[in-house]
C-alpha cells in the first residue's frame, strides 16, 4: 500500500512538473509561431495554429537593424558586468562569511533591500549623473549600472556558498601562513567553484534580460538586444509578427546558453544542500 501511494505521488509530481514547464514555455512557443506568420495571420481571430510559414519577418528585421551589433553589445555588457561583479563580491562575501561583525546581517539585508526599490524612482538622478559623466549611450555606462543592479544578489549568493565551506580548512591554511588573498584564490574559489559558476550564469541572464536601463540610457551606439526588441514597436501600434521575430532573435542566444549550462546551474544552486 505504501509503495502504491509513493508511486502515485511520484506520478502526480511528474505530471505537475510537466504542466508547469509547459505553462512557462507556452509564451515562447506562441512567439515562435508568430515569428513565422504574416502580420495578418498573427492578429487573426481565432488564432491560427496551421498556416503557411514565411521568413519575411526575419528579412524585415535584418533590413531595419544590424542584429550582430546589438548581439555583440549584449554579450560584451553582460559578460563584463558579471566578471566585475564577481570580482567585487568575492572579498565582500569572504569578509562577511568568515569575519562577521554585529552589523553583518544588517548590511546583507540593506544590500538586498536596494533591489526592492523601483528602478524608475532613480531614473532622473541616474540620467543626470550619466549625462554629466559622459556615459550616456556607452557600453561602459550600462556595465556600471548592471554591476550596481546585480551586485547585491551576487554578494548574497557567494556569501551563502562560502558559508558552506568548513572554517577548519581556512584555519589550517592560516596556520600554514596563507594570507587572506591566498585563502580566497587557492582554497575558497576552487571549493565553491560550482556556486560561483551558477552565480555568474544567473548574473549573465539578468544582465541580458534587463530592458529598463538599456532603453533609457542608450540611443544608437551601445544598444543591446533588449533595446533592439523595443525598436520594433511604434506609435501606430505593434507589428506582432515582426516584433515576435525580433524577440526570437534576441532570446535565442541566452536560451541556447541556458540549455547548455543548465546542469552546471542546477549543480551550483544545490551546492552544499547535501552534507
Amino acid at each position: 500500500m505504501a509503495m502504491r501511494r509513493k508511486t502515485k505521488r511520484k506520478i502526480g509530481m511528474t505530471v505537475l512538473g510537466w504542466a508547469v514547464a509547459l505553462l512557462v514555455a507556452f509564451p515562447i512557443f506562441w512567439m515562435t509561431l508568430a515569428a513565422f506568420k504574416t502580420e495578418i495571420d498573427a492578429i487573426a481571430t481565432p488564432p491560427l495554429l496551421f498556416f503557411s510559414p514565411t521568413l519575411e519577418n526575419f528579412a524585415e528585421v535584418h533590413s531595419r537593424a544590424d542584429y550582430p551589433v546589438f548581439a555583440a553589445n549584449s554579450i560584451f555588457i553582460s559578460v563584463s558586468a558579471t566578471a566585475v561583479a564577481i570580482l567585487l563580491a568575492l572579498p565582500a562575501a569572504y569578509a562577511m562569511a568568515f569575519h562577521p561583525s554585529k552589523r553583518t546581517k544588517d548590511l546583507l539585508l540593506w544590500m538586498l533591500s536596494t533591489k526592492m526599490m523601483p528602478a524608475v524612482g532613480v531614473l532622473i538622478p541616474m540620467y543626470l549623473f550619466f549625462k554629466a559623466a559622459h556615459l550616456l549611450d556607452t557600453t561602459y555606462g550600462l556595465i556600471l549600472i548592471y554591476i550596481l543592479m546585480n551586485l547585491p544578489i551576487v554578494v548574497w549568493m557567494i556569501y551563502s556558498f562560502f558559508r558552506d565551506v568548513p572554517k577548519e580548512i581556512l584555519e589550517a591554511a592560516r596556520m600554514d601562513g596563507a594570507r587572506p588573498l591566498q585563502q580566497v584564490s587557492m582554497l575558497l574559489v576552487p571549493l565553491a567553484l560550482p556556486g560561483i559558476a551558477s552565480t555568474a550564469l544567473l548574473s549573465i541572464i539578468l544582465c541580458w534580460n534587463e530592458a529598463f536601463w538599456s532603453i533609457n540610457l542608450t540611443a544608437t551606439q551601445a544598444r543591446p538586444l533588449t533595446a533592439f526588441i523595443a525598436s520594433f514597436s511604434s506609435p501606430e501600434g505593434l507589428f506582432w509578427a515582426k516584433l515576435s521575430a525580433a524577440s526570437l532573435l534576441a532570446i535565442a542566444p541566452i536560451v541556447i546558453f541556458g540549455f547548455m549550462t543548465q546542469r552546471q546551474l542546477v549543480r551550483g544552486l544545490t551546492f552544499g544542500a547535501v552534507k
